[in-house]
């Protein structure tokens, strides 16, 4: 009775600590049924003249930017040996795993026939659409994650031999995970490219597939950053000392990194609207939103970036890791809603619906999860024994 009893508060206990996200998984798989039995139209405001929406933005077009440290902080480590970035490497290369997973399935949500998602592959190849060169990048990249990931799946397992193996495919595996990453971050600004029409002309850009590839590296080191910073309050059990006491060299390294690659962006994107004769524009209600955009997401902090590693202030540069993240993700959403279709009448612009942001937020949710599963089963926070060797 007593054991019982114990065992029901517990239960207790557990739901209420986590109500918030089994309430999130409850709507998430309603609305995942309603989706797949009822049709797309069920539970989006998309249309023929708004045919990417809410879901392209964040889904596809933020998820992949921030996605983007794997490939960042892989070629740092294993290409150019910089082993500060150690015990940020299998982090940052397991977020850009369960990013690209789950980028695959958020867009069975996506397209109107998700069982045609395999057909640009086998039956229907594309060769020339930017797009293809998108789903191909994205499906050969995973391949080259669950590569990288391997040696630390091994280490789970005690399989030595498989795991020396693996470790010697890390150093090719991280080249060829880097000219894809680079290609497929690039082509995604190129499907912006045949709409110069419908795009305002403080977004629309010949430079576009530069500026995602740029915005993506800085993205992606910040996010490292605000991984560690989350990870060392709340998976504290998943790291070990080494993780905590590394961790401001691996920041440092970051934010010298970001800062360099956002300096280059704001220069390029000041000589850009310059030389495009844009600079009319910027007096308007689409210019001041803009500036925002570039100064308080890209100049603001790129200076703190600076300071920060200038200092050894890692403070300051965590807070830029932060305001960096959500200033990427204010781009990508100003690229693929705001300036998209502009100028159309206001009723006929495109507004997502609830439902729209609660199977995002139902998808985020899982990866959270997966990530904290992941980082408890295998070394990804900590240490082993057989890595310890290698980054002395």
């Amino acid at each position: 009775m007593t054991s019982g009893s114990t065992d029901g508060q517990g239960l207790k206990r557990h739901v209420k600590k986590n109500g918030l996200i089994f309430i999130v998984l409850l709507i998430g798989l309603g609305l995942t049924l309603l989706r797949f039995t009822c049709g797309i139209g069920a539970v989006t405001n998309l249309s023929d003249r708004n045919p990417w929406g809410f879901w392209m933005a964040f889904d596809l077009l933020c998820g992949i930017a921030i996605s983007a440290g794997g490939f960042a902080v892989a070629s740092a480590y294993y290409i150019f040996g910089r082993k500060q970035f150690h015990v940020y490497v299998r982090a940052a290369l397991t977020t850009a795993f369960l990013g690209y997973f789950f980028e695959v399935i958020a867009l069975l949500y996506e397209v109107g026939q998700p069982w045609r998602l395999v057909f640009p592959f086998f039956l229907s190849q594309g060769t020339t659409s930017v797009l293809f060169l998108v789903g191909l990048c994205v499906a050969l990249y995973l391949m080259v994650l669950s590569g990288e990931l391997l040696p630390a799946l091994f280490e789970r397992l005690g399989w030595r031999k498989a795991r020396a193996k693996a470790v010697r495919l890390a150093a090719p595996l991280a080249v060829i995970g880097a000219v894809v990453a680079v290609i497929h971050q690039s082509s995604l600004g190129s499907l912006y490219l045949i709409v110069p029409s419908k795009m305002h002309p403080l977004w629309y850009s010949g430079l576009m597939p530069l500026f995602f590839l740029f915005s993506s590296l800085f993205a992606g080191l910040s996010m490292v950053v605000v991984e560690g910073m989350l990870a060392h309050k709340f998976m504290r059990d998943c790291a070990d000392d080494r993780h905590a006491r590394d961790a401001d060299r691996a920041v440092l390294a970051c934010g010298k990194g970001a800062c360099l690659f956002m300096f280059v962006y704001f220069i390029l994107k000041c000589v850009e609207v310059a030389a495009s004769d844009n600079l009319r524009h910027l007096s308007s209600g689409y210019g001041a939103w803009f500036l925002l955009e570039l100064a308080g997401g890209v100049a603001l902090p790129a200076l703190m970036y600076f300071i920060g590693a200038r200092r050894g202030r890692t403070g300051l540069i965590k807070a830029a890791a932060i305001i960096t993240v959500l200033g990427v993700i204010l781009n990508r959403f100003n690229v693929s809603l705001v300036a998209f279709n502009y100028n159309l009448p206001a009723a006929e612009r495109y507004f997502p619906s609830w439902m729209e942001i609660a199977v995002s937020v139902f998808l985020v949710t899982l990866l959270v999860i997966a990530y904290r599963g992941i980082c408890s089963a295998m070394p990804i926070l900590r240490t082993h024994e057989d890595h310890e060797k290698e980054i002395r």
